[in-house]
């Protein structure tokens, strides 16, 4: 029982956030060999290991406010099928491992993988207490993610593909953040709904996901990317970018459901068959 707790612990459902490390690669098709799939691999798993060591973190340091949650007291530490101290041990061998790996394989990405982890150290101790400081720290590990997969195999990432990045991850916090308010948590549970409500949450979903929209569109059409991507058909994907975040936006606002965007993303069959869509789409466009 407690490694299946150390299992869930790591929150192995949350590592498809790390694929943003491999978006470069797929955007990037004449950089693809092996030497760049195994070094954006190692890149996977080393922010993999860091990531969850921030979860055992989180999760230590939330462990009292998280038995009141009705969903979040059935973790390890708030349901007391793990101990603190287990976490705590836990913790420190996979950022040892995580920056030992990247150190040994990929010592490129070291700079941007101790400034997320630092940042994520800063955002669990005090960060995330501030209301929009936390929404957008959670952004901007999505973007470093992706200037890591860059530095990977040696590319200068496209300044729309930061943007859009930074917009959807800030999309999905601020729906997540929608969430809390629904289900009526306060300041007991995240110090951060002080400065949230539903008025303002909406708002600021609508914004973003404006802002979002027009971004893809003007990536997919920009002339300089279609030059380097070798395709004047990029925006054929641009429906199934309007599809998804419709989907979610639907979930978020209508059937008030957007509390794991990782389980949505595992269960929904709107989104899923939209990010498989657009997958399959631009894979089509780069390399057939």
């Amino acid at each position: 029982m407690a490694m299946l707790a150390m299992v869930r612990l790591l929150r192995p459902k949350q590592w498809i956030k790390n694929a943003f490390v491999m978006a470069p690669l797929f955007f990037t098709p004449e950089k693809t060999s092996a030497e760049n799939i195994v070094a954006v691999l190692v890149g996977f798993v080393s922010f993999c290991m860091v990531s969850s060591a921030v979860y055992c973190l989180n999760d230590f340091r939330d462990r009292e406010a998280d038995r009141t949650h009705p969903v979040k007291c059935r973790r390890p530490l708030p349901s007391g099928a793990l101990t603190p101290s287990a976490a705590l041990v836990l913790m420190v061998c996979l950022v040892a491992g995580g920056i030992a790996l990247a150190a040994w394989r990929v010592p490129v990405i070291l700079p941007i993988l101790a400034t997320y982890f630092t940042l994520n150290i800063a955002y669990s101790l005090y960060l995330k207490t501030i209301a929009v400081i936390d929404v957008l720290i959670v952004a901007f590990g999505f973007v470093l993610r992706v200037q890591a997969g860059a530095m990977l195999i040696d590319v200068e990432p496209s300044a729309w593909i930061l943007i859009v990045t930074g917009l959807l991850a800030l999309f999905i916090a601020l729906a997540k953040r929608r969430d809390d308010i629904v289900r009526d948590m306060d300041a007991g549970h995240r110090k951060s709904l002080e400065g949230y409500s539903r008025q303002f949450l909406d708002g600021s979903i609508m914004a973003v996901l404006s802002t979002l929209l027009v971004s893809y569109l003007i990536f997919t059409t920009d002339q300089a990317v279609m030059g380097r991507l070798g395709s004047e058909r990029l925006y054929f994907t641009g429906p199934f970018v309007i599809a998804g975040l419709l989907r979610y936006l639907q979930l978020t606002v209508v059937y008030e459901r957007s509390g794991s965007p990782t389980d949505l993303i595992y269960s929904d069959k709107g989104l899923l068959l939209s990010v498989v869509g657009w997958v399959a789409t631009f894979g089509l466009i780069l390399y057939w």
